[in-house]
């Protein structure tokens, strides 16, 4: 979505690294893995938004949809379900970062 700006993916393969960039003010919104081992997006989600200060939107991929109800505990912002939609997954993204009063990156 034009309006959103360009938007850059930071990966990260551990919990450390998420919370780290989330920490540091990097992470404008995140997408979980609800199904990683041995800590899942839907716990690190609930962490993040208990113990962090004007936590950035999460979204969370679950593998099933009867898994959407999860996600609500996680206190996620929106859930995607495998396999992806490449056009529901840009729209639930770009929808989330509208709501941004200011981004934590800009370009």
């Amino acid at each position: 979505a034009p309006d959103v700006g360009r938007v850059r993916f930071v990966e990260a393969d551990s919990i450390a690294q998420v919370l780290a960039a989330v920490d540091a003010g990097q992470i404008d919104l995140a997408i979980l893995d609800g199904e990683a081992q041995p800590t899942g997006g839907m716990g690190l989600s609930r962490q993040l938004k208990n113990e962090i200060d004007n936590c950035p939107p999460i979204v969370i991929v679950v593998q099933r949809r009867d898994d959407r109800w999860l996600a609500t505990w996680s206190q996620a912002d929106a859930v995607l379900v495998h396999p992806l939609d490449p056009l529901t997954a840009a729209e639930t993204v770009a929808q989330l970062l509208r709501g941004l009063t200011s981004p934590a990156v800009r370009a």
